[in-house]
């Protein structure tokens, strides 16, 4: 299985490039779930340790419905699969640019949850225009065991997300176990007292703000993804999420941009335009560096050819 592994602002996407499932035709919704359904054994081999980590995001590359699309993608990590994965998104745009399957300038990617547009400004930098983004409640109250109660809103940004002003303690390495603690206590409270988004979608990412460390940047994050690892990057769909609450709460115009610094002091620039009274469209720019290009190998009688866990 050939794969080229990419990091966005430190957050690492490996995207395979040959020797994945054969998932057949139909949606990208419908390919998804095949590989959930009859491929799992894929995700955990190309993901979870022996050969990957729990950071890491896999991004397994098809054929587009949408014949305007250079590539379809589904995105997975080290518990299941992504709707839509932001630095993910930015990393398979380096890496089919590295490939020579598009150049600078602007092309499509089709995703689970609907097309994103990819402008590879420069060979590592690279503009994402995100699925359209919206709050979906605001300022809820979550009583958090051991924290007492939170208060966030739930937002959409291609994945739930609850975001919460403050967090309980710096937003910095030093405090990572203390963050994600608490994020995972969120999590699940969120999910023992039945708080979900639109339609009962599980809210699967807790997003902690505090005050940018450096200048220039408005905010900075700490992301708990499903699985329990945190985002190195300042998050795409987070940060669209981030955009859709400023945006409702008239705290950002459009075409402003607003600079998200991520826990390790990586930035994010987003701005968005205004798609209906309800949603946005987020563009979040990063950049993208390639890592690595090999091969993983399953030898016959490896205990964890499928992965650890």
């Amino acid at each position: 299985m050939r794969v080229i592994d990419s990091h966005t602002e430190g957050e690492p996407t490996r995207v395979v490039i040959e020797g994945g499932p054969d998932l057949g035709g139909g949606s990208l919704q419908k390919r998804l779930s095949r590989l959930r359904d009859e491929h799992d054994d894929f995700r955990k081999t190309v993901i979870l340790e022996p050969r990957g980590s729990d950071a890491l995001v896999g991004a397994l590359l098809c054929e587009p419905t949408d014949s305007s699309c250079a590539a379809g993608v589904s995105f997975f990590n080290n518990t299941g699969y992504l709707g839509m994965c932001g630095h993910g998104s930015i990393g398979v745009a380096v890496t089919l640019a590295h490939l020579g399957r598009i150049d600078h300038g602007v092309s499509k990617l089709e995703t689970p949850v609907g097309v994103v547009a990819v402008d590879l400004i420069g060979d590592n930098t690279v503009r994402v225009e995100n699925v359209p983004s919206y709050r979906h409640r605001k300022d809820v109250d979550v009583d958090v065991p051991g924290f007492g109660t939170m208060t966030g809103d739930i937002a959409w940004g291609g994945n739930w997300f609850f975001l919460i002003k403050g967090a309980p303690c710096p937003v910095d390495l030093t405090h990572e176990r203390e963050l994600t603690t608490a994020a995972l206590a969120v999590m699940n409270a969120l999910r023992d007292q039945g708080i979900t988004g639109r339609d009962g979608g599980e809210i699967d990412h807790v997003e902690f703000f505090a005050d940018p460390r450096s200048a220039g940047a408005h905010s900075r994050n700490f992301v708990l993804c499903p699985g329990g690892a945190y985002d190195r990057s300042p998050c795409g769909t987070g940060t669209s999420a981030k955009l859709a609450c400023l945006a409702a709460d008239g705290l950002l115009e459009p075409g402003t941009d607003w600079v998200q610094e991520s826990v390790i002091g990586s930035r994010f620039t987003a701005r968005y335009e205004t798609l209906d009274d309800e949603q946005i469209v987020p563009s979040i720019t990063g950049r993208a560096f390639i890592c690595a290009e090999s091969t993983l190998v399953q030898q016959a009688g490896d205990p964890f050819a499928e992965g650890i866990g």
